[in-house]
């Protein structure tokens, strides 16, 4: 192309540089965690003691529903997507996206799915009430008028993931610097790849599902309407089996952040670097095989019970072998403690803290005693707000220098670390115990019994939410006025150059390739 480069607003409109797209994701997502985050405020304000204080409890529940939603498809996923963006090229030596106009496209269909949800809030009937998990006939025979548009703003969500997820599979499998195999791949590439194909393979059946849904609605069909020869719990079936690898599609690029930083900070290679990549293999492969296990209180038969459980508590062992592998890669290393560092040992502690719940939740007869309690709230928090929140503001801090050539303040990024941990803690270590004692979840009111326990989670939610605003405050202040960042820039072994834990390629690109 002979002009030059855009200026201003059609700068970010029309780019189809991975760079800058991959900062479109990183702030959007971060806009939506902050409105998601505000939802979860509304929550932990009303259960702050029993008794209705401040909303009714139909808007209560438009909260909860709308909070794991923007949480989980407007700041989780995008934010992945971002830093995919940004770094994966730069990993393996591409000079782009492999496919760079659809991926501004991937990018600017997702505010308009995000506004459309967030319109239903002003909608006639207000907002969909019925949780994340959209259970039908909760969601067809008795929604509101509005749930028309959070399906079609889901496919919207879809459309987006499946053309990311191409463009990162197109640009890995072709677009690597020669001598780069696959298995001399960072592991923050190998997650995204394999994220990628689980991506593409479970978000058509999330289409699917809404469209039945649609059809129900709207159609005259009855795929989950009893009355008319339907089942509610196919609704459960279609929608675990995309949602249990999703779960997972949220949590395996955070490994690869967290291999990228702790051989950086221990300043010694990442420990078993092929099992590593084996045994994401392996997770992703059985997220596909465990759907069930949401659902052991339906009335499956006990064969099938026995089946997911085992299956789910297979899932420990490749996990428990990526944990036994960062704890070696940390065992005897120079170990510094700075922010990035801080968080990543944090997700190690605290998601291994979530796996051990989830263990207990893969038990099918104890399963009976928490599904539905608050205990559940507490795991599947456990796993992702250290694992996907704490490894992306990781990632943030470790390659922020990077991005934008300045560093970050470090005090004010040790302060960070500490009020969010500390507020993660106080709000979901709580919710184990209020959940053991048999608080139901998605309720706006409750027994006097467990008023103490959601007084404690109430505090740390206003904390942890504070904690974000200083982050925020680190990322603009960091941009705009931080001091320059050096080549060394951790005062240590490592250039930011290559961000290889295995062997670099032979290739350098200081001298043009050889044409052979």
């Amino acid at each position: 192309m002979a002009h030059g480069p855009d200026k201003g607003l059609s700068r970010w409109l029309f780019t189809t540089n991975h760079k800058d797209i991959g900062s479109m994701y990183l702030w959007f997502s971060f806009l939506m965690f902050l409105v998601g985050g505000v939802m979860a405020l509304i929550i932990r304000a009303e259960l702050f003691e029993p008794g209705m204080q401040i909303v009714d409890p139909n808007f209560f529940n438009q909260m909860t529903t709308m909070h794991g939603l923007i949480m989980v498809f407007g700041a989780v996923m995008p934010a992945f997507v971002g830093l995919a963006n940004w770094m994966v090229p730069l990993m393996i030596g591409a000079p782009d996206m492999a496919l760079p106009r659809m991926n501004n496209w991937s990018f600017w269909i997702l505010p308009f799915a995000f506004a459309m949800l967030g319109s239903t809030l002003f909608m006639e009937g207000g907002a969909p009430n019925f949780g994340w998990t959209f259970y039908a006939p909760l969601s067809t025979t008795y929604a509101p008028p509005s749930v028309t548009f959070f399906i079609f703003a889901v496919h919207i969500m879809g459309a987006s993931s499946i053309m990311g997820s191409i463009n990162i599979i197109a640009t890995i499998l072709n677009m690597r610097a020669p001598g780069m195999t696959l298995m001399k791949m960072p592991l923050f590439v190998w997650t995204w790849l394999i994220t990628a194909y689980l991506l593409i393979a479970v978000m058509p059946v999330l289409a699917g599902v809404v469209t039945m849904m649609l059809m129900d609605i709207h159609f005259g069909t009855a795929f989950f309407d009893a009355a008319g020869g339907g089942d509610p719990v196919l609704f459960q079936h279609i929608f675990w089996f995309f949602g249990h690898p999703e779960v997972y599609i949220m949590i395996l690029p955070a490994f690869g952040v967290v291999s990228a930083i702790l051989p950086t900070f221990a300043r010694k290679p990442l420990f078993g670097y092929s099992s590593m990549v084996y045994a994401t293999a392996a997770i992703a492969f059985l997220s596909f095989i465990v759907w069930a296990h949401h659902m052991f209180t339906v009335g499956m038969p006990l064969f099938a019970e026995l089946v997911f459980m085992y299956a789910t508590m297979l899932i420990a062992v490749p996990t428990g072998v990526k944990v036994f592998n960062w704890v070696a890669t940390m065992w005897k290393g120079s170990m510094t403690f700075e922010t990035p560092m801080l968080f990543a040992i944090a997700f190690v502690i605290l998601f291994t803290i979530g796996g051990f719940s989830g263990l207990m939740l893969a038990i099918a007869p104890v399963d009976f005693q928490y599904h539905d309690t608050y205990f559940v709230v507490a795991h599947f928090h456990y796993v992702l707000v250290p694992g996907a929140i704490f490894s992306i503001t990781a990632g943030v801090y470790y390659w922020l220098p990077k991005w934008c050539g300045h560093m970050y303040n470090e005090v004010l990024g040790k302060t960070h670390f500490w009020l969010a941990f500390a507020g993660l803690n106080i709000t979901f270590f709580p919710m184990h115990f209020s959940g053991l004692a048999g608080m139901p979840r998605r309720i706006p009111d409750y027994h006097d019994l467990f008023a103490d326990w959601n007084m404690i989670s109430s505090i740390g939610a206003f904390l942890f939410g504070a904690a974000q605003i200083l982050f925020l405050y680190i990322v603009i202040r960091t941009i705009v006025s931080g001091r320059k960042a050096t080549q060394e820039v951790w005062e240590g072994s490592h250039g930011l150059e290559w961000t290889v834990p295995s062997p670099a390629p032979y290739h350098t690109f200081d001298t043009p390739p050889e044409v052979k």
